[in-house]
């Protein structure tokens, strides 16, 4: 079972930027780069819902549409952190934004059931 912590989360206007750090630890049986990140969102109200994903070496990124050409994610292997890079936010963006591991060996897990291991989850608000 693989710890994650997200951090980087908090309260923005319109336009604005953030920058989500995601840290893997307890890898007692496997490593980092044996898993495909992902990250995922929470609206109150609403489903959690697949967001973006990165494979185990980050040479394959996907997003939802909604966030295609705003988000970015990027993963340092060495580090075990992966991170959510989101510009031009809109308050529809509004969200806890989970971190997100699975151990699947095809490409690309967009459904909940299909990570093993999620963190505990971090605020992001968009102001209007």
């Amino acid at each position: 079972q693989v710890q994650l912590a997200e951090s980087g989360g908090g309260l923005v206007q319109a336009g604005g930027s953030l920058r989500l750090s995601c840290y893997a630890s307890a890898l007692t049986f496997s490593t980092f780069d044996e898993h495909i990140m992902g990250w995922f969102r929470q609206a109150p109200g609403k489903e959690r819902e697949f967001v973006a994903a990165i494979s185990w070496h980050g040479g394959s990124t996907d997003f939802v549409d909604s966030v295609r050409g705003r988000f970015a994610i990027s993963r340092d292997n060495v580090k075990n952190t992966v991170w959510l890079h989101m510009d031009s936010l809109i308050p529809g963006d509004t969200a806890v934004y989970y971190c997100a591991a699975t151990k699947l060996n095809s490409w690309v897990p967009r459904q909940v059931s299909e990570y093993e291991d999620w963190g505990q989850g971090t605020q992001v608000t968009v102001s209007s």
